[in-house]
């Protein structure tokens, strides 16, 4: 066998070999499962493991934004029936510090507990004005608070009132953004205070939640089942919430919102389990993003998470009362704000019936600045990026016992709305992008393979064409020179030596080689 031989015989082996060997493993998803089994062990919320630390302590940075709706006549409202008329005032933005305390293994080691500790320091940068001095004129929520408290009760109901006129609390007030943030002492408050231990002269819609935390949570690690990576087990020591009127309602679904498990598929319906709205919403995918470079699906809340109980008959467990299903887009949260009128939206109302935004001059719902939405990284689970946008109304009617409230049609009345939102920093970007580097590469190796099988082959089709073409050159040629020959070809001619030579038959014939142009030829 030839050297070329050979050369072809090893080239289509390898060939063989690596094709084969590509295909099958193509076909068999050996190395997409184990980078996958891989990630399902390191995403883990375990000392040690790759996301631990970054899960106590979050490394991008949060900024929470408030925006507030000042109404512009309060006076035409109440006395002549007006549409309310409001203006946007903000944003007022706070850059919020989270962590994780008090974290433990719990359940020898399947389960993690923790407090969700959040502080704020306000960004006059990122602010369109100072909070201590900007004033904002908004509904009285300690007043309707009390009013609704007190109401189907004749004796009391006369009593507050008869406060309320003495104190000059009106069913608006004007304070300043600080004041509607972290507190003020409110005189109706202040009043009841003494004779309710359950009621606080302090008010504010962030009251106490500087530098505090929601209460206990226990997660799954995620070890025994990557899909419950994250998930909230207990909240406050409850597994079931206790607000609502279905079990359904008062399940306590999915992660806190900080962790989602890797391997995130298009068609999953997310879950979130949120205390400052006392209970658990859903997300869909929406579309692909990409976010500094890094591949993301694009999770939405659908309109059916706060429809009508006719849109969404699932949502009916959140009507407390028949009076309290609202419609669509709204969610009436007084179970959990000490009975509070408190009603949550998105902003603007977006997703909602049209007459809630209609109802309100200044509203304007836009998809791109009230949606609600998370950024995920699907390889990881990842959060690359994420806004959270939620809305604070009141529910104003008329009281029974109030005078003041007799012109009033039931309204949604805007307070503020908030953006609490994050973006990927540079650092935790690269560091995802390395580890997506890995994956891709170990994943696609046996198309690596089989690239290599491919060239493999094109070389064996030359060196085989190669020697088909100098086969056939073989054939071909034809000797018609000595090999003792040493002039050309074109320098030689040939001729019998002579007749009587070229005659003999004992000689045979003679062949004489001479130059071409010799004389005596």
């Amino acid at each position: 066998m030839t050297r070329r031989s050979c050369a072809i015989c090893v080239v289509g082996l390898i060939c063989a070999v690596l094709l084969v060997s590509g295909i099958g493993l193509i076909l068999g998803h050996v190395f997409r499962t184990v980078m996958h089994n891989r990630l399902k062990k390191e995403i883990v919320l375990v000392e040690g493991s790759r996301v631990f630390e970054s899960w106590k302590t979050p490394p991008p940075p949060v900024y929470m934004e408030f925006f507030f709706f000042n109404v512009t006549n309060v006076d035409a409202f109440l006395g002549e029936g007006a549409k309310p008329v409001v203006n946007q005032v903000g944003p007022y933005t706070y850059r919020e510090y989270r962590y994780k305390d008090n974290v433990s293994m719990v359940e020898d080691g399947k389960k993690v507990s923790a407090y969700n500790t959040k502080s704020f320091v306000f960004l006059r940068e990122k602010s369109v004005g100072d909070p201590a001095v900007d004033n904002i004129t908004t509904v009285n929520i300690p007043a309707w608070a009390v009013m609704n408290k007190v109401k189907g009760s004749f004796f009391k109901s006369s009593m507050v009132s008869i406060w309320m006129n003495s104190l000059g609390s009106g069913l608006f007030t004007t304070r300043t953004v600080d004041e509607l943030l972290w507190g003020y002492e409110d005189p109706l408050l202040a009043r009841i205070a003494p004779s309710n231990p359950d009621v606080e002269k302090v008010f504010g819609l962030m009251y106490k939640k500087n530098g505090s935390n929601d209460g206990e949570f226990v997660y799954h690690t995620g070890e025994q089942n990557y899909l419950d990576y994250g998930r909230v087990e207990t909240w406050k020591g409850q597994s079931q919430l206790s607000f609502w009127t279905s079990n359904q309602s008062n399940s306590i679904n999915g992660s806190d919102g900080s962790a989602f498990h890797p391997l995130l598929e298009k068609n999953e319906r997310i879950y979130i389990f949120t205390p400052d709205l006392c209970r658990s919403i859903h997300m869909e995918f929406e579309k692909d993003v990409e976010v500094k470079g890094i591949p993301a699906y694009r999770f939405t809340p659908p309109r059916s998470v706060l429809a009508s109980k006719e849109e969404n008959p699932a949502n009916e467990g959140f009507c407390v009362t028949p009076q309290e299903c609202l419609g669509t887009g709204l969610l009436k949260v007084s179970p959990c704000r000490k009975g509070a009128p408190v009603v949550a939206s998105f902003p603007h109302f977006y997703l909602g019936e049209d007459k809630f935004a209609a109802a309100i001059g200044g509203m304007s719902p836009k998809r791109e600045h009230h949606q609600t939405f998370l950024d995920l990284n699907p390889t990881t689970g990842v959060i690359v990026r994420a806004n959270k946008r939620a809305q604070v109304n009141i529910l104003m009617s008329r009281v029974s016992g109030f005078p003041k409230t007799r012109g009033l049609n039931d309204t949604v009345f805007p307070v503020m709305f908030l953006n609490e939102s994050v973006v990927i920093d540079d650092a935790s970007a690269a560091r995802v992008q390395k580890l997506l580097l890995i994956v891709t590469v170990v994943s696609n190796f046996p198309l690596i393979i089989v690239g290599l099988g491919a060239i493999m082959l094109l070389v064996l089709i030359i060196l085989l064409v190669r020697a088909h073409k100098q086969k056939n050159e073989v054939k071909r040629t034809v000797f018609t020179k000595p090999i003792y020959a040493t002039s050309n070809d074109e320098d030689t001619s040939y001729s019998p030596v002579s007749d009587k030579e070229k005659d003999d038959p004992q000689n045979g014939t003679y062949i004489g080689l001479t130059p071409k142009g010799d004389p005596q030829a």
